[in-house]
């Protein structure tokens, strides 16, 4: 027999907005204690290492095509 699979203590269902808003504040280094605590509690730690991967991907390829067209 197969046992079933307990259900997540605590189901976090957080938007894509809510996760790119808080990877933003993230960057900037300012972030009010209720919020950030909100967002552990909300946030999904898997969706927010991708967005943050993904921002600091921008973030570089933006740097990248700043000094290029200031330097070209």
């Amino acid at each position: 027999m197969t046992t079933p699979t307990p259900a997540p203590a605590h189901p976090r269902r957080g938007s894509f907005i809510g996760t790119v808003k808080a990877v933003l504040w993230g960057f900037l280094g300012v972030r009010r204690n209720a919020d950030y605590q909100n967002d552990i509690a909300k946030l999904n730690p898997l969706h927010l290492i991708a967005v943050g991967l993904g921002m600091a991907l921008l973030f570089v390829a933006g740097l990248i095509l700043l000094v290029n067209w200031v330097a070209g």
